[in-house]
């Protein structure tokens, strides 16, 4: 039986992809009963199941091919889901009833668990005539409210998912208010955004040339090209979005450029897809296949990565057939191109086991090695296929081998596609990998660098206590395994300790053999410049990247996990400590500061009145006591209830934005409401809402996600140091990283693309 490299690992596998009744009994007795059921699951599409059931359970055995975490979870249980992560929906009309009914399509694909993806350049934009009815448009942006409202009513009725990508044009009218939109903290969570920028957009920033904003042939009004470019940059460095994607690239290279134009990408960005497009997973280990490591005779064993990735094809191509899908229209599109993402993690581990130092030139040239040969297996199998079952029914073999991705392929892999055609139109990306690389031994996640090679967690055991664990980096643990107590060499360097140009450098050695894109963080200093920080964009575009996303701690957007120690060294271990919070409440004075908020709900007779009092600790004021008075009796039962439950809450301290942030998630079946230009599914989230305006005013909240100041109590009652890194809403504890785009616990694995 294996045994799992670290509890965590185990815990992941128990809590996510371990199957069992309804009633959680477990069905799976162990890891290889998992591995055996999504085996046998993929094999049953083959004409002779049992020979590659037995191939498929090979792969998968010791963690070597890691299935996204939709195929893991759910193949084999008879249960109706689907196996495919993300989807970019179909194109938005510009149209009030056509909005809506792509609008239905996403809450149908978001029940099931798919985040999506859409662009909203197609709205026209605010202000600009709705002839017919006499008014003015209400712009894009109005409608992404309401698909946020939607996102969160869907995650407040159970849903483990909850993202969404937004993508506009840089030359649409509204692009300047969607680049500002998150800089409102209330506004629009459950998005990602990001610019679609071209390649005229480019040389003309380039050029500090005129930019024309336009729409449906209408020019609205001219910017200067390095004026907007500034203004993205501006908002991404204060706020960490939006990000940036190089579309006219994406679209130059995409080996269907004759039958489709990409415009949105999934959540995470590493899969452009057409409208319907969905997005296949699956990511081989590297750190598993590396033989003699910290050896000068450690290599990558090419013999077993070319049959792996060619038994990974196979499965993930079964997968479109054994797969359902929340629409049809996906369906269609999936089995028409039959479009999967085969990628890489535990990158960096393997790097460091051959000794190369992440990010330094030897390490960028054997990614590309590395990649490349992926890439050509990759692309073999899927001719095989093709030879056995048939090409992807819309390959055009002449339009296929024109596009700028199959240009640089080798000479006899053109010509056997040529021959005898290709069963998947795309077959490369690198996805988000978070969870299920603590699954497979907490090796480095995608082709990040390693975040810490240690870190405690606290876990919570049945009888309430908390235990501690360390949880070691995979490379470090088979470090201490070879060497003892040798101290790590120099080229063990982590995320933090990295300048800015490594990240984009392995970004663009791996996009160059990636026919799809790549989910990648790009970390940078707090200190950064501004300068050097715009620096970082333009090197991504130079190098060849199709998009680039960065984070940088800040006050704003709060700080992720950091080395305890500023060498280029990183330490052998990196703790964070928990903030206690108190347990007996706040006593409450004779006199307290406050405000009173008059909530007007649209269709009720009476107001409702809101009164939020603050108790002052030092300089800082934080939320102690709230009322909620009205002539309306209809509602009041559950405002006393309201206003004793808060008012207990903000009386015990610490963290108590989830108070803001859950009650504007409930929807009322009867319906929401308009006010100030935004729709509010409920009068709970209107009262969050009044909350959290009133926490924003005093101080006490600030930022990207809810971020908190000080607070002088918690400081008080902190043991150790205090944590770096928000809590994660999933185990509440302390540490949440940016990786790969998205913000992940390192001590459950939760994050909100995955």
């Amino acid at each position: 039986m294996t045994r799992f490299a670290a509890p965590i690992a185990e815990q992941i596998w128990d809590m996510k992809y371990r199957m069992k009744t309804a009633e959680g009994q477990p069905v799976d007795a162990t890891v290889e009963d998992s591995w055996r059921r999504v085996a046998r699951d993929l094999a049953r599409v083959e004409a002779d199941p049992a020979l590659w059931e037995d191939r498929f359970f090979s792969a998968l055995e010791d963690f070597k091919f890691l299935p996204a975490g939709r195929i893991l979870a759910g193949a084999g249980t008879g249960r109706t889901v689907t196996l495919f992560n993300c989807f970019v929906m179909g194109t938005v009309p510009d149209s009030m009833s056509g909005i809506f009914d792509m609008l239905k399509e996403a809450a149908l694909t978001m029940q099931q668990g798919g985040g999506i993806g859409y662009d909203f350049s197609t709205i026209r934009p605010r202000g600009a005539e709705v002839k017919g009815v006499a008014a003015d448009a209400s712009g894009p942006l109005s409608f992404m409210d309401v698909w946020d409202a939607m996102c969160r009513t869907i995650m407040s009725a159970g849903s483990r998912r909850g993202a969404m990508m937004a993508t506009m044009r840089c030359d649409h009218p509204d692009v300047e208010q969607f680049i500002e939109a998150k800089q409102d903290s209330a506004r629009l969570r459950m998005f990602n955004l990001s610019v679609l920028i071209t390649d005229d957009f480019m040389e003309a920033v380039r050029a500090d040339g005129p930019w024309e904003l336009k729409f449906d042939g209408r020019v609205y009004r001219t910017v200067q090209a390095l004026d907007l470019w500034n203004r993205i940059m501006k908002a991404t460095y204060d706020f960490a979005e939006p990000g940036v994607i190089f579309i006219d690239r994406i679209n130059k290279a995409n080996n269907l450029s004759y039958v489709e134009t990409i415009a949105a990408t999934n959540p995470c960005g590493e899969q452009p897809l057409p409208p319907y497009g969905a997005c296949l997973l699956g990511s081989i280990n590297l750190a598993r296949l590396v033989t003699n490591p910290f050896t000068d005779a450690a290599e990558l064993d090419p013999e077993g990565l070319d049959e792996l990735v060619r038994t990974a094809v196979r499965m993930m191509d079964n997968v479109v057939d054994a797969s359902r899908f929340p629409l049809e229209a996906q369906a269609e599109e999936a089995r028409n191109k039959r479009r999967i993402g085969l990628g890489v993690t535990g990158l960096a581990d393997a790097l460091l086991m051959l000794g190369l130092r992440y990010g330094a030139d030897d390490a960028v040239a054997q990614t590309r090695r590395w990649m490349k040969a992926i890439a050509r297996s990759a692309y073999l199998a899927s001719v095989d296929l093709a030879r056995e079952k048939g090409a992807f029914p819309l390959f055009d073999a002449e339009k296929y081998l024109a596009s700028g991705f199959m240009s640089k392929m080798d000479a006899d892999v053109r010509e056997a596609i040529a021959t005898h055609g290709i069963r998947n139109a795309l077959l490369t990306s690198i996805a988000p990998t978070g969870t299920i690389s603590l699954y497979a031994g907490n090796v480095s996640s995608g082709i990040e660098p390693v975040f810490a090679y240690a870190y405690t967690r606290k876990v919570l055991q049945k009888d309430g206590s908390r235990t501690e664990e360390e949880v070691v980096d995979y490379a470090v643990q088979m470090w201490r395994d070879l060497k003892g107590d040798a101290p790590l060499p120099d080229y063990f360097v982590n995320a933090q300790t990295l300048a800015p140009r490594d990240h984009v450098a392995m970004q663009a050695a791996a996009q160059e053999w990636v026919d799809s894109s790549i989910s990648k963080t790009i970390n940078c200093p707090e200190d950064i410049s501004f300068d050097a920080f715009k620096d970082v964009y333009l090197a991504a575009w130079d190098l060849g990247c199709k998009g680039c996303t960065t984070y940088r701690p800040n006050a704003v957007t709060g700080s992720v996990l950091s080395v305890s120690e500023a060498t280029e060294k990183a330490p052998e271990a990196d703790k964070g400590a928990d903030v206690v919070y108190l347990t007996e409440p706040l006593d409450r004075p004779a006199a307290l500061e406050g405000a009173t908020y008059k909530l007007k709900w649209p269709g009720s007779e009476h107001a409702i009145y809101i009164t939020i009092n603050d108790i002052v600790q030092g300089t800082h004021r934080r939320p102690f006591e709230i009322f909620i008075n009205s002539k309306n009796m209809e509602h009041y039962a559950w405002t006393v209830a309201l206003t004793r439950m808060v008012s207990a809450v903000f009386r015990r301290g610490g963290d108590v934005s989830f108070v803001v942030e859950e009650l504007k998630a409930v929807f009322d079946p009867r319906g929401g409401a308009w006010m100030s230009g935004r729709y509010v599914p409920s009068i709970l989230a209107a009262i969050g809402g009044v909350i959290e305006r009133h926490l924003i005013e005093t101080g006490f909240l600030a930022g990207e996600g809810l971020g908190l100041k000080a607070d002088p109590q918690a400081e008080l009652m902190a043991v150790g140091e205090t944590p770096r890194g928000p809590a994660c809403s999933s185990c509440g504890q302390y540490g949440m990283r940016m990786v790969e785009g998205c913000m992940t616990c390192p001590s459950c694995g939760h994050s909100k693309c995955g």
